[in-house]
């Protein structure tokens, strides 16, 4: 009996229950601001199943008892099945390339019945960050090594390429995001620069005429070269960095044509400015600005916005779901959610980084990357400042599918937490 009493106040004392009480904010403030996107007043309970919002209250209670059902399993579990489950997420990314159903353009979702649908996707991304733990944290593996760096590659690709199939590239470039986890386990900061760089250089190559691009790229390399001419070193590295600029410049052109969906490439037109549609390709993020820029400062009172009431924004307790919280909460509540979120991500990283063991870790760095990149695309795409990708504002937006794997996500790093005296 005293060592049952043990054990329960052991399990109390050791989870993170701060970053516990951020996700239950986080759920809530997303219920109420879906009840506030998709009021029916015909259905004016918030609890009501025939309404989004009560389906969402639904998913969160669902969410919420398996978060706790989390808790109470072993630690190593996730790690002995990890390659169990990314076999799993992996034959659903299959399966739902043969009997998906198509929904925006995307044939990501498997109907189970009752309206309710699975979007194998959201489930990849846990999987994908538990098995790129595991690997990571064996024995004589260093991402710096070519062979540890193509099969760590190899395990974040593979998905990537099954989801960008359906064609989903929002959630396909949420796997990006984990470059960072391997930064964080010794990638040279260099890889992230040339990153860096490429994509400017992509952005530049559609704003500017090309010849006037390689013009200016010749010449800041001869500059360099004339001041740094004793080193040879340097001297290598620029031309051949010249080398593959210019080639770069000349592709974009073919990557923008036939790479990138139309859709794809109107957008990213209309972010960069090439292009105006207001009434057209440019109606979402347009009428999106103009919901959050009629909140103000203090918003104009829940139930009381009227982008929000009269369905101005399409998909807004959705992917556009911020511009609710904007226009109803206005700068100072839009501020409140993104301090919120600066909070959880910052303690996700203080929880990887007091971990014990690698694997928690790393998995710790995975999690942290994806509610990252969720979160700044997400709102960014809202704002205007990158292109409209679809992918759900993490524990805020509608949705089963993507509530559950945040939830899975998040609560695996605290149960990870909560052992971290012990090795897993």
């Amino acid at each position: 009996m005293n060592n049952n009493n043990n054990n329960q106040r052991s399990f109390f004392f050791n989870v993170d229950w701060v970053t516990v009480f951020l996700y239950l904010i986080l759920c809530t403030i997303g219920w109420f601001n879906i009840h506030a996107a998709v009021f029916d007043e015909r259905h004016p309970s918030i609890i009501d199943g025939a309404t989004n919002y009560g389906k969402q209250f639904i998913y969160i209670i669902v969410a919420v008892v398996i978060g706790m059902i989390i808790l109470l399993l072993e630690s190593r579990f996730f790690s002995a099945l990890s390659p169990a489950f990314y076999a799993v997420t992996v034959l659903l990314l299959i399966v739902v390339l043969v009997v998906g159903r198509n929904v925006g353009g995307n044939q990501a979702w498997i109907s189970l019945g009752g309206g309710f649908r699975l979007q194998p996707s959201e489930f990849a991304k846990f999987a994908t960050c538990l098995l790129l733990a595991r690997y990571l944290s064996g024995p004589n593996i260093r991402v710096t090594d070519p062979k540890s760096f193509m099969a760590a590659g190899a395990i974040i690709g593979l998905p990537m390429i099954l989801i960008m199939l359906q064609p989903d590239t929002g959630s396909t470039l949420v796997f990006c995001s984990l470059i960072f986890v391997l930064y964080r386990e010794g990638l040279s900061p260099y890889f992230l620069i040339v990153t860096g760089l490429l994509i400017t250089l992509f952005v530049v190559a559609l704003l500017f005429n090309p010849l006037h691009i390689i013009i200016a790229l010749v010449a800041f390399t001869a500059l360099v070269i004339f001041l740094f001419r004793r080193n040879r070193k340097l001297i290598s590295t620029m031309l051949i960095g010249l080398a593959i600029s210019i080639t770069f410049v000349f592709s974009v052109k073919f990557i923008y044509t036939n790479v990138l969906k139309p859709h794809q490439t109107d957008r990213i037109n209309i972010i960069l400015g090439i292009t105006t549609d207001l009434r057209g390709k440019g109606y979402n993020v347009n009428q999106s600005k103009i919901a959050i820029g009629s909140g103000k400062m203090w918003g104009k009172g829940y139930l009381h916005g009227t982008q929000t009431k009269y369905s101005f924004v399409p998909e807004q307790s959705t992917d556009f779901i911020f511009c609710t919280i904007g226009e109803e909460w206005g700068f100072a509540g839009s501020l409140v959610l993104l301090g919120l979120y600066i909070f959880l991500i910052l303690r996700v990283i203080f929880i990887a980084e007091r971990q014990r063991s690698p694997f928690s870790r790393i998995y710790g760095y995975g999690v942290a990357s994806v509610l990252f990149f969720h979160v700044v695309i997400n709102i960014g795409m809202t704002i205007g400042i990158v292109p409209v990708i679809g992918i759900p504002l993490p524990f805020i937006s509608y949705g089963g599918s993507s509530l559950l794997s945040f939830t899975i996500l998040l609560f695996v790093l605290i149960k990870f937490d909560s052992n971290r005296m012990g090795i897993i």
